[in-house]
């Protein structure tokens, strides 16, 4: 079974998707992180982020893995905090967006969760990448209440944070579409126990 969480940032999926895949025992692909070690690599390498085909090249050229525990790495290097930098945040919206680079990563995630109960966190799972999850969640939350939660991850002001965050949905709106199918569910009043459990009735329902 494969589990598609979508969502725009701060909408609590990375939170709710690793916690339900633990609850479920189904592997946990967080596809975010795909597109922000390829931007640590960019930097890293000098590649400049307006070459999509460059981009392309570099993201077919390293492997991203995932450990059985969350960590992240390229090449076998461990990236899991240097991906999570804020100037990270403000760039991988510019990265993500070349459809050379979709291509691959789509390719990989479509082969990653292939082998069936997985929950994939993304912005187009359900949508793009795999269409045929049998259970697909929307989430969504205020913009205050995303704000605050970032608050609690990186430096910053909850103003400005809140700044970013609309900038960012502004730049990510074309790849974060809900599928037709998805289950839209407002996390602003809900406590991540509340959300998981709600998901978790849908995936018995499915079973």
């Amino acid at each position: 079974m494969i589990v598609a969480i979508d969502g725009p940032a701060g909408s609590g999926k990375s939170t709710v998707a690793s916690t339900l895949a633990e609850r479920l025992g189904f592997r946990y692909l967080d596809t975010g992180a795909m597109y922000r070690a390829l931007t640590w690599l960019a930097r890293r390498d000098g590649v400049a982020l307006d070459d999509g085909r460059a981009l392309g090249e570099l993201a077919r050229d390293h492997q991203v893995s995932f450990s059985a525990d969350g960590k992240v790495a390229v090449d076998d290097e461990d990236v899991s905090s240097a991906i999570r930098d804020a100037e990270i945040d403000r760039l991988v919206p510019v990265v993500a967006r070349h459809p050379e680079v979709r291509v691959v990563m789509r390719e990989r995630q479509r082969r990653l969760g292939a082998t069936g109960d997985v929950v994939m966190e993304g912005r187009d799972i359900g949508s793009v990448v795999a269409p045929e999850a049998e259970v697909k969640v929307f989430l969504v939350a205020d913009e205050s209440e995303r704000a605050r939660r970032r608050a609690t991850e990186r430096p910053g002001s909850e103003m400005e944070i809140a700044t970013d965050l609309r900038l960012r949905d502004e730049r990510d709106a074309l790849n974060t579409q809900p599928a037709a199918d998805a289950v839209i569910l407002d996390t602003t009043a809900l406590t991540v126990d509340e959300v998981v459990e709600r998901i978790v009735e849908l995936v018995g329902g499915r079973r």
